[in-house]
């Protein structure tokens, strides 16, 4: 068997096979009739005139049809751009626009939306999943190769609305074949999905599970019961998810711990530290579960994971390099970091991307030259994390803290400045400053502070009106009243002064 090359090239393998590829609720298909419906997705898109390169937004709820999409897109030569359902209007324009989308390719249930998302953007065509299954199979193969990018996934920084990150083809096989490697993940394993494909951790679940011609189980859940429920009825094997996710099974799923679960092999979390005692709890109700700490970021991917047989002796680690890359320290000097010495994570190897769409400047500060290679005899690019870590004598990190104002909450990567443009849009208030705060089940809750532009301020009615302009993981828990707010000396916002004293009262 030939080695794949492009992303579609890990299911041309299995595509004789009637063995289950995805359930999504009462839904099944076989990997026979994913390849099928692959075929006529691709070939609707290039009959609809899409190009080598195109970009085609897709946004769908995560199932079957997003499935089949994502690797239709890349049967067709064209990038893939999954927009999460959860994102509201302005969100999915600002990503269909900055992207340079041809096609949006979504559901007869999201027209309506779509089509007023689209409204002031010029040449984008819309497909229906429920009119291009009918297409006529797209025959002809596709030309790109594996350093062409493959994929854009939006991701917030700590300004600005929320940039594209590009992958290549050999990105997201070399992240497939990585975490398949030190996961042991094979054709008899059953993964539940429970994270967007619009999020890089999410996205790999569905390769990795592919390549291998496992069958992965998409679940959308409102409980930690819903989970357990999944996890028995299905004997799963593997689960990922985020610290939210480990909080809600931990405190809020009853049935968890009356649940005996011999199959579930694994559970791995990204997205943000997992607390000490939530791991605990799990190691308790999952005794024959293995659990993987992991480290990563949508511009290297994964970087670090902790085996867990290192648990008990380093149970704040986030381990060492995954396979095939190198991580390393940089202190503020520039020089590579003794153990015991904080500085900025830095990220070598096949999972680098290409950078951010159309952002050169935002590229050039995240993808650098290698600190620490000759010159003379050609560098490589190294991604900076931004992201303070320490490493101790036998080679095992330690996360710090993010090295910017960037909150992540629930997995979610937020922009301050994003949340703040949408709360200062309802026109009630002088000033605004988002902020990250410390949550038990979220890592970090949303919050704002902000000096009212007049009279009394109906803070629930402001609350009710950028829900309506916001994804549900973005609106602020609360927003604070105050009557101003501080600056520093150079008299921007004192961020780190507003963080400090509310986590101190």
């Amino acid at each position: 068997m030939s080695q794949p090359v492009l992303l579609h090239d890990l299911l041309a393998p299995h595509i004789s096979s009637d063995k289950i590829a995805i359930i999504n609720g009462d839904r099944r298909i076989t990997y026979r009739e994913m390849g099928d419906l692959v075929a006529r997705y691709a070939g609707a898109l290039v009959a609809e005139g899409l190009e080598r390169r195109d970009r085609v937004a897709i946004f769908l709820p995560r199932g079957i049809e997003e499935s089949v999409a994502i690797f239709a897109v890349s049967r067709a030569s064209g990038v893939f751009v999954p927009v999460n359902p959860l994102l509201r209007g302005q969100q999915i324009s600002h990503i269909v626009s900055d992207c340079g989308a041809r096609f949006v390719i979504t559901s007869k249930v999201s027209g309506d939306m779509i089509a007023e998302c689209l409204a002031d953007i010029d040449d984008v065509t819309v497909l229906f999943v429920e009119d291009i299954c009918e297409a006529n199979p797209l025959t002809v193969p596709s030309h790109n190769i594996g350093e062409d990018l493959a994929a854009i996934l939006y991701t917030s920084g700590s300004t600005g609305k929320p940039k594209g990150v590009m992958l290549s083809h050999r990105n997201l096989l070399a992240g497939t074949r990585i975490v398949r490697t030190y996961l042991g993940i094979t054709g008899e394993d059953r993964i539940l999905s429970i994270l967007p494909f619009s999020f890089d951790y999410g996205l790999n679940q569905l390769l990795t599970s592919v390549e291998q011609a496992a069958t992965i189980v998409i679940l959308t859940f409102r409980f930690g019961d819903d989970i357990t429920r999944a996890l028995r009825d299905h004997q799963i094997t593997g689960l990922a998810g985020v610290p939210t996710v480990w909080a809600i099974l931990t405190k809020t799923s009853p049935l968890l711990s009356k649940t005996e679960l011999p199959h579930l092999r694994y559970i791995t979390n990204s997205g943000g530290s997992v607390p000490t005692s939530t791991v605990t709890a799990l190691r308790k109700l999952l005794p024959q579960t293995q659990v993987f700490l992991m480290y990563g970021l949508t511009e290297a991917f994964r970087s670090t994971f902790l085996p867990p047989e290192e648990l008990d002796r380093r149970p704040t680690s986030i381990g060492k390099a995954i396979p095939e890359c190198e991580v390393f320290i940089v202190t503020p000097s520039g020089q590579r970091a003794a153990p015991g010495e904080p500085g900025i994570l830095v990220h070598r190897g096949p999972t680098v991307s290409l950078g951010y769409w159309n952002r050169p400047e935002d590229t050039a500060k995240v993808l650098k030259p290698h600190p620490f290679h000759d010159a003379e005899i050609g560098g490589e690019i190294v991604c900076y994390s931004g992201d303070l870590a320490v490493q101790d004598d036998e080679g095992f990190f330690s996360f710090i803290g993010r090295n910017d104002a960037m909150i992540k909450s629930s997995g979610y990567r937020i922009s301050p400045s994003e949340v703040e443009e949408a709360v200062m849009a309802t026109g009630h208030f002088r000033q605004v400053a988002v902020i990250g705060l410390p949550d038990e089940l979220a890592g970090q809750k949303v919050h704002a502070l902000a000096v009212a532009g007049g009279d009394d301020v109906d803070v629930t009615t402001v609350l009710r009106s950028v829900a309506a302009s916001l994804a549900s993981y973005m609106v602020p828990r609360v927003i604070e009243v105050v009557d101003e707010l501080p600056v520093t000396p150079n008299g921007k916002i004192d961020y780190q002064r507003l963080v400090k004293e509310r986590v101190a009262s």
